[in-house]
């Protein structure tokens, strides 16, 4: 049997191969992908955001609980950061969802960025598809949140969570970047710390600033201590809810189109590099290529013009 069709049967560690195949670029695995594909888009997308030191694993350990309190299958794609230096990445949130490791109803899967922008790794998508395919109810994807720029899980999650916490700076942070803009929900965590309360009440004050149509989704504020479990029922019923609005509303319709039209879309551009780049290495193209431009004898865009008429001649 293939990857593919033991994944449909549930297998685990057929999955956690096909999801290694994935991050390692290797080219079977995009003929296991196509035959998931249309077994897919059961699962719903849960995304967990936020600066480092919010708790944000904790926070997905106590949902996945809450889930699995309920009967449903759970997917974490937790991603770390990678090294600009090494290369290497710690991997390490596993360690805070160790009490899962047992759960046939989870499955957890690490993910470095290896230099990818926006939160999340270039193999998010696709692994999150193999969970979806092998049965998952919710797949939560924690991003890396280092900066004000990683966004990129709104595109890809149903529902995204921004998690913060009292004391991190300014209360200007909260407004930049369109942070106010990404999150679904907003949660003020380690809310036994001083401050919590006012963090939420100013949060709650920007969302009511906030333009919004009539009909439009209102995030709401949630407070938690993850550490003990506090709040996360709340939590958890505010995903459902927010759930049940894009259902109800008919969003669900455009938000899926958007994210369909954004793989698409990476895909393409995965795939038309790859090309170019395999071109490239034939007859030692690139350091011909290198040579000429570090001499000024040619430019960069002259030379990608080139490189675009040979592997796509119909497009000059």
């Amino acid at each position: 049997m293939s990857l593919s069709e033991q994944v449909l049967e549930g297998n685990i560690r057929a999955a956690a191969r096909l999801m290694r195949d994935i991050d390692d670029g290797r080219a079977s695995a995009i003929d296991e992908l196509k035959k998931l594909y249309p077994h897919t888009g059961n699962a719903y997308i849960i995304g967990i955001t936020g600066p480092p030191g919010a708790g944000k694993s904790t926070l997905v350990d106590q949902l996945t609980a809450s889930f699995r309190s309920h009967g449903k299958k759970v997917g974490v794609v937790a991603i770390d950061p990678t090294s600009p230096f090494t290369g290497g990445a710690i991997l390490g949130d596993r360690i805070r969802m160790n009490r899962h490791s047992c759960d046939e109803g989870v499955f957890i899967r690490s993910l470095a960025t290896r230099g990818a922008l926006g939160g999340l790794s270039r193999s998010t998508s696709d692994v999150a598809l193999v969970m979806d395919a092998l049965g998952m109810d919710f797949v939560i994807i924690e991003t890396v949140g280092v900066g004000q720029d990683e966004v990129d899980i709104v595109k890809e999650a149903h529902t995204t969570c921004v998690v913060m916490v009292p004391g991190l700076g300014d209360d200007i942070q909260a407004i930049k970047a369109g942070i106010l803009e990404i999150g679904d929900i907003f949660v003020v965590n380690k809310s036994d710390r001083d401050g919590a309360d006012r963090t939420a009440r100013e949060l709650s004050t920007m969302l009511e600033m906030r333009t919004a149509a009539a009909g439009d989704w209102n995030p709401q504020v949630i407070q938690t201590e993850a550490q003990r479990g506090t709040g996360i029922s709340e939590l958890t019923e505010e995903i459902l809810k927010h759930r049940d609005y894009l259902l109800s509303s008919g969003t669900i319709g455009e938000f899926l189109r958007e994210r369909s039209q954004r793989h698409f879309m990476d895909v393409l551009r995965d795939t038309l590099f790859k090309k170019a780049l395999s071109y490239m290495e034939r007859d030692n193209i690139l350091d011909k290529f290198l040579t000429e431009m570090s001499d000024h004898r040619i430019d960069p865009y002259s030379a990608v013009e080139e490189i675009i008429s040979k592997i796509m001649p119909d497009s000059v």
